[in-house]
């Protein structure tokens, strides 16, 4: 009786799961996604007939650079601020020098004691040499003895020795002030060459770091801007110097300008993700095709703005 009804029972749930699935495969059927529409801007038409297709991201010309700190500090001051334009050697900010100027207090007092030092050797010398002359002058023999005459030019030996050794002293406490100062003003971060400021990361009163996650400040010639282009690998062998491009903005494909050939990296990279994160990468690999442009007006550009990019690249 019990094995009839297992039977029986196991031959209802089956159907039961046959008629299950036919109504989740209707449902699915009736929530089916409705045709996708149109694109809400069109893309870009290309300019040329036989075209490379690629994405850039807009540049400071000969690149955008990131200025960092020499050593771990807390900022003092910051000289600049957005838009300022400064010019090679220009102070950028001031790092906390407190503890080297303490330092330097102690090195021109030892540079002191090292002078006074020398003026006391350079003194004893002579008098020991005045000593000499006058004892060697002595015409009789018998007024000085020989070993008299001996131990005086002894003593000149030594006095000179002494003097070496006080003038040596000076020399390292003139060389530890220099190496100080240097050090004083390497705190002083400074423009490496002409440019914008483009972005400041950091406030007086903040904590500079070696590696941080963002720069202190990034600085560029945004007069005229570069575009680094990113081809696919598969591409790649169709990229030829000098060869013609345009670019497009993403958002807008109706704002193209011309670009101007300027290298090919030649190094076949993992693509990055233009979000600024460098880990942030797809399962692909580019080559790098830098173009420049000029700077148009209207509209305006802006670094680190995305582009469509064409290449003027017929097939091989």
């Amino acid at each position: 009786m019990f094995s009839k009804i297992l039977r029986y029972g196991s031959i209802i749930a089956a159907i039961a799961g046959v008629f299950a699935i036919i109504g989740i495969a209707r449902l699915q059927a009736e929530r089916q996604m409705p045709p996708a529409g149109e694109p809400p801007l069109p893309p870009a038409p290309k300019p040329y007939a036989q075209a490379v297709s690629a994405t850039g991201i807009l540049e400071a010309l000969s690149e955008n650079v990131a200025i960092g700190v020499p050593q771990p500090g807390l900022v003092t001051s910051v000289k600049v601020k957005v838009n300022d334009s400064v010019k090679s050697g220009d102070t950028l900010f001031l790092l906390d020098d407190r503890d080297l100027r303490a330092q330097e207090i102690s090195a021109k007092a030892k540079l002191e004691v090292a002078r006074a030092g020398s003026a006391v050797s350079e003194a004893e010398l002579s008098k020991v040499k005045s000593r000499l002359a006058r004892f060697s002058a002595v015409a009789d023999p018998r007024a000085v003895s020989r070993d008299d005459l001996e131990t005086l030019a002894q003593d000149v030996a030594v006095a000179d020795a002494r003097l070496a050794a006080a003038r040596a002293e000076m020399i390292a406490a003139e060389s530890e002030l220099q190496s100080l100062s240097l050090l004083m003003d390497r705190l002083t971060v400074r423009a490496p060459r002409d440019g914008m400021i483009i972005q400041v990361n950091i406030r007086a009163g903040e904590y500079a770091a070696i590696a941080p996650k963002n720069p202190a400040i990034i600085l560029g010639d945004t007069d005229r801007l570069q575009v680094r282009a990113d081809v696919d690998e598969q591409n790649a062998t169709r990229i030829r110097p000098g060869q013609q491009g345009r670019a497009s903005l993403k958002g807008d494909p109706s704002v193209t300008f011309p670009l101007q050939f300027l290298r090919v990296e030649p190094f076949i990279i993992p693509k990055v993700s233009l979000t600024g994160a460098g880990t942030e990468r797809v399962d692909t690999r580019v080559l790098q095709v830098i173009f420049s442009l000029d700077r148009p007006e209207n509209p305006p550009i802006y670094v680190g703005q995305q582009v469509d990019v064409f290449i003027d690249a017929p097939e091989p």
